[in-house]
């Protein structure tokens, strides 16, 4: 079975942390579980996950502060952990930087699904990722999943990259909150399209500086990308 990296689980319940590990192992996963908030830090820093599963209520440091606290550190994928119909906390989680969130009591074949997704979305693979998107004071380069505006590079997560990269391949398009969610989070999520407004927001807030708005709402319909008339192309 080959290697899919390492996941770094950090809930207090240990039967969460016994389903992952099962069920991540028998997919590939190197799963590492640590039931205290205020030890995930460390564990961050010497097992250096390519993914991290953090629930909300956690003794110690809560896993809303860490989230922010691993977005300053590093952009590996997280996913939080919240309690079924607590929406506040999940779009809380969201707007802290998480790419994505599963309720509980969840599924375990769901969550490694989403493990798989969202690592699909970080590993740039094919002739795509060798472009670069150029704007006015906006430039995307899929090679090394990197944003730059005004020549400056800004920090997006690994969700908020995927979702400008792909609006940004089909300037002017316009794609329903369904179709983004297929397109970006993959058909296996299971999420709500609130979702797609929060990443939305976030990465407006991102691009404020540019005189443009490159991120349109077409009300009752959804999102697109609008480039300047005339300008914008795609280059090797």
């Amino acid at each position: 079975m080959p290697y899919l990296g390492k996941v770094l689980v950090v809930d207090d319940d240990q039967n969460v942390l016994e389903l992952v590990k099962l069920y991540g192992e028998r997919e590939g996963f190197e799963v590492v579980g640590v039931a205290h908030g205020d030890l995930a830090m460390a564990a961050f820093d010497r097992e250096n996950p390519d993914v991290v599963i953090l629930d909300i209520m956690l003794p110690g440091t809560d896993g809303l502060t860490l989230c922010r606290n691993l977005r300053a550190v590093r952009m590996v994928p997280i996913i939080m952990l919240t309690a079924k119909g607590e929406e506040a906390d999940r779009v809380l989680g969201l707007e802290m930087g998480a790419d994505d969130y599963v309720s509980k009591p969840f599924s375990p074949r769901e969550l490694v699904a989403r493990i798989k997704a969202v690592l699909r979305r970080t590993q740039p693979a094919g002739a795509a990722a060798n472009w670069k998107l150029k704007y006015p004071g906006l430039e995307i380069q899929a090679d090394i999943r990197a944003v730059l505006v005004n020549n400056e590079k800004i920090t997006l997560t690994p969700r908020e990259f995927d979702l400008l990269y792909y609006l940004s391949l089909h300037p002017r398009r316009v794609f329903t909150r369904e179709k983004l969610l297929a397109a970006v989070w993959g058909y296996d999520y299971f999420g709500d399209q609130r979702t797609v407004d929060v990443h939305i927001r976030r990465l407006r807030a991102k691009l404020a500086v540019l005189p443009h708005e490159y991120l349109a709402t077409v009300w009752g319909v959804g999102y697109q990308f609008t480039p300047p008339v005339g300008e914008g192309e795609a280059s090797r």
